[in-house]
This record gives C-alpha cells, structure tokens and sequence, in this order.
C-alpha cells in the first residue's frame, strides 16, 4: 500500500471528504504511475480520481463496527512514536 494512503475508518471526527479525495488522488497517482497526467490523459485520470472516491466514501459510509472510534490525535502520536523509533 502506498505509504501516504492513511486508513480513514472509524475516526472521530469522521474522514472529510478532501481526506477521501487526498486518499484517492494518491491511489490514482500510485497505479497509474502519473504524479501529473499529461494534457492527453488528463481527462482519464481525474474521472478516475472522482470514481475511486466515490467508491471510497460509499464503502466508508457502508462499513459498521462495535469498536470505539479512534481518536486522531491519539493514532497521530503512535505515528509520530514510530516514526522516531524507525528513523534512529
């Protein structure tokens, strides 16, 4: 999985629909191998972005749970704690 795709489920708040937009952007980016589509697939690539979001706001919106949200500035911390333990 490409490391800037965060999982966006079950978080308090709940995703935006730019962090699902930015997760799609990503994935598109990845898979297709484009940071930036030429003129000529330009078109191509941002239905691409607006179908992968769509899917990926449906998705979030269908899938339940019986565990507790998550607290973003809790998993953000972990992130941060990772990080400096992977990095020294």
């Amino acid at each position: 999985m490409c490391r800037n795709i965060r999982p966006l489920y079950n978080f308090q708040p709940p995703a935006t629909e730019d962090e699902v937009r930015a997760a799609a952007l990503q994935y598109v980016r990845k898979i297709s191998g484009f940071t930036r589509p030429s003129a000529a697939n330009e078109a191509a690539f941002n239905r691409a972005v607006d179908e992968v979001a769509q899917a990926s706001a449906a998705l979030l919106a269908a899938l339940v749970t019986t565990s507790a949200p998550k607290d973003r500035e809790t998993e953000a911390a972990k992130a941060r704690e990772r990080s400096v333990r992977r990095f020294r």
